[in-house]
C-alpha cells in the first residue's frame, strides 16, 4: 500500500467542528479527507455532549447573548469573536443541524422546540435532545458524511505531525519561505505505517486536553494532540491557563469521571452535602447553583477542602420531579445505576473535573492559524469567545459557526494545487527502532496527570507550578529520547502530545499571575 495520499482538504478531527467543515466543503465540490484515531468517526468530545446547543429564545437577540458570553467570560472575551458567534450562531443552526442533517431535537407538544435554561444563561435558549445532544448531534453529521461521495474517512489514523516546507522540505532553500502547512505524517493503527497525506489546506479539529489532568469529562483521545502539533509547527497558541473543570462529575472508585449535565441543575438540582443540606449560596448568593462553571467548581474545591470530604452531592430526588427525571435525563440515570446509584431516588456524589479548554491555536474569524493554509476549529482552536471561561453549551455552537467560516473561506481561497512538489516530502524512517513498551508509556502518562491535577488543578500558587514546569521539562526530556528510539504506537504519539500540552498549560498559569474566571490563583 502506498504511504502516499493527496486530498483538496485534510481535517483531522471528526467532531462537531471537523464534521461541520467536511460536510460544507464536500457540499462545495472540494474532495475532503477526515481523520480520527478513533475507530469510530463518531467517537469525539462531541459526541459526549450531554446538556445541549445554543439556540434563540424567546424575546431573545444576539446582543443578549453576547452580553451573557461577555459576563461568563471575565472580561477576557475577545468581543468581535463573541458578536460573529451571537449572530451567525442560530441561523448556522437551522440551516445545517435543522435543514440540512435533521437532528431531532426536543419539541414542545405546539412543535416548538424546547428551550432550556443553563447556568449563567440569562434566558432558556438551549435545544437539546434530552440528555444526549452531542449524541444526536454527532451521528447525523458523520451519516451524512458517510453518504457523501467526496468524503474519504479515514478511521484508526493518528496525525503525528503537521508537514511543514520549512521543516521537512528535501529542498532545504524552503526554510526562507513563509512558513505555511502542505498536509499531516498520519499513522494507521491497524498496519503500523505512517502516511503522508498532502493537502491544499488542513485543519486542526482534534478537540480538547482533559486527559492530561487526573479526573477529566473528556474521551482518551483528548490528549492536546492538535495544540501540540501546532506548537511544535510553531503556531501561535494563547489562553492555555483557562482550563474549565466541569462542577460535577460522578464520583465512584470503580466508574470513570461520568459527566452529570448542568441541564441538572438548570432543571432544578441543588448541590448539597451528605445530610443534603445545599452550600451554594454561601458561596455564590447571586446565582446560588446555576453560577458560572468556574465558580461552581471553586466552591465544590472550596467545600470539600473545608470539610475534608473527597465529593459533595448533587440532590435530584427533593427539587425535579420524577416525570422531570425519567423524561430528561434518561442516559445519565441509565449510566449511574449500574453503580448503585439512582439518580431520581439516591444522593448523587460528585466531584469536579477537567471539561473544556478555553484556550488554544489562536485562528482569526475565518479559523485562520498563524501559519499559512493551516486552520484550527473547535476546542483546538482559541478564537477569543470564550475568554478566561466558558458559557455553558457554548463549545458546540462555536465548533458549527466557524467550521462553517472556515469552510467558506478555504473554498474561495483554496491554492489551486498542492505548495509544494509530494516528491520533496520525505517517506518515514523507523528502520532499526525499539518496540514501544506500554508499561512506560502508562507510568509516564500516569506522572503527567498527577502533576496536572495536584499542582496545576482547580487552584494554583507559584510553588505549585514551578515545581510542576520542573518535572515536566524533566519527563519531556525523557518522552522525547524514547520517542525517537521507538516505533510509533496510538499511546506514543500521545504521550509526546500530553507532555508538551501540559508544559504549555503550566507555563501559562505561571506567567498569568492574576486570578480570571477558570485561572485562580492563591
Amino acid at each position: 500500500m502506498s504511504d502516499h495520499l493527496e486530498t483538496d482538504v485534510l481535517i483531522l478531527g471528526s467532531g462537531i467542528a471537523g464534521a461541520t467543515a467536511a460536510l460544507e466543503l464536500a457540499d462545495r465540490g472540494a474532495q475532503v479527507t477526515v481523520a480520527t484515531r478513533a475507530v469510530q468517526p463518531q467517537d469525539s468530545n462531541t459526541y459526549w455532549a450531554q446538556g445541549g446547543i445554543i439556540y434563540r429564545g424567546e424575546h431573545d437577540s444576539p446582543d443578549a447573548l453576547a452580553g451573557d458570553i461577555l459576563r461568563a467570560g471575565a472580561g477576557h472575551s475577545y468581543p468581535k469573536a463573541v458578536h460573529i458567534l451571537a449572530e451567525e450562531g442560530p441561523p448556522t443552526l437551522r440551516r445545517i443541524l435543522l435543514e440540512r442533517v435533521d437532528v431531532g431535537f426536543d419539541r414542545e407538544q405546539d412543535g416548538d422546540l424546547s428551550l432550556a435554561l443553563e447556568g449563567g444563561h440569562s434566558i432558556p435558549r438551549i435545544v437539546h435532545v434530552a440528555d444526549y445532544t452531542g449524541k444526536a448531534i454527532e451521528l447525523a453529521l458523520v451519516r451524512a458524511l458517510k453518504a457523501h461521495p467526496n468524503v474519504t474517512l479515514l478511521t484508526g489514523h493518528t496525525a503525528v505531525d503537521l508537514l511543514t516546507p520549512s521543516h521537512h522540505s528535501l529542498n532545504r532553500l524552503a526554510v526562507y519561505e513563509r512558513r505555511s502547512c502542505v498536509g499531516a505524517y498520519l499513522f494507521e493503527e491497524a498496519s503500523g505505517q505512517v502516511k503522508r497525506c498532502l493537502a491544499r489546506a488542513t485543519i486542526l479539529a482534534t478537540g480538547g486536553l482533559g486527559q492530561i489532568f487526573l479526573r477529566t469529562t473528556n474521551p482518551a483521545g483528548s490528549r492536546g494532540d492538535g495544540v501540540a502539533m501546532a506548537q511544535r509547527a510553531q503556531a501561535r497558541v494563547i489562553n492555555m491557563e483557562f482550563v474549565q473543570f466541569h462542577p460535577t462529575t460522578f464520583y465512584h472508585l470503580n466508574a470513570p469521571n461520568l459527566l452529570i449535565s448542568e441541564a441538572v441543575r438548570g432543571a432544578g438540582a441543588r448541590l448539597v452535602d451528605a445530610n443534603g443540606v445545599p452550600f451554594m449560596q454561601r458561596y455564590a448568593p447571586e446565582w446560588r447553583d446555576l453560577a458560572p462553571r468556574d465558580v461552581v467548581a471553586r466552591s465544590i474545591h472550596q467545600e470539600m477542602l473545608a470539610r475534608d470530604l473527597t465529593h459533595v452531592y448533587l440532590d435530584l430526588r427533593s427539587y425535579v420531579s420524577q416525570d422531570e427525571i425519567l423524561h430528561h435525563f434518561p442516559t445519565i440515570r441509565e449510566s449511574l445505576l449500574p453503580y448503585g446509584v439512582d439518580i431520581a431516588t439516591d444522593l448523587v456524589p460528585v466531584v469536579p473535573a477537567a471539561h473544556y479548554s478555553c484556550g488554544g491555536v489562536w485562528v482569526d474569524e475565518w479559523g485562520r492559524t498563524t501559519i499559512g493554509h493551516l486552520y484550527a476549529i473547535g476546542e483546538v482552536s482559541c478564537t477569543g469567545v470564550h475568554g478566561a471561561n466558558r458559557l455553558a453549551s457554548t463549545s458546540l455552537l462555536e465548533g458549527l459557526v466557524w467550521g462553517s467560516r472556515a469552510a467558506r473561506f478555504i473554498h474561495e481561497n483554496m491554492p489551486p494545487g498542492l505548495a509544494i512538489d509530494p516528491e520533496l516530502i520525505p517517506a518515514w524512517r523507523d528502520d532499526g527502532l525499539d518496540v514501544p513498551d506500554p508499561a512506560l508509556i502508562s507510568q509516564d502518562m500516569s506522572s503527567i496527570k498527577h502533576i496536572m491535577w495536584n499542582y496545576v488543578g482547580l487552584a494554583r500558587n507559584a510553588p505549585r507550578l514551578e515545581r510542576a514546569l520542573r518535572e515536566l521539562y524533566h519527563l519531556e526530556t525523557e518522552i522525547e529520547t524514547f520517542y525517537r528510539r521507538t516505533l510509533l504506537s496510538d499511546g506514543l504519539i500521545g504521550l509526546r502530545n500530553a507532555v508538551r500540552t501540559a508544559i504549555l498549560v503550566a507555563s501559562a498559569a505561571w506567567q498569568n499571575k492574576n486570578s480570571m474566571g477558570a485561572h485562580f490563583r492563591e
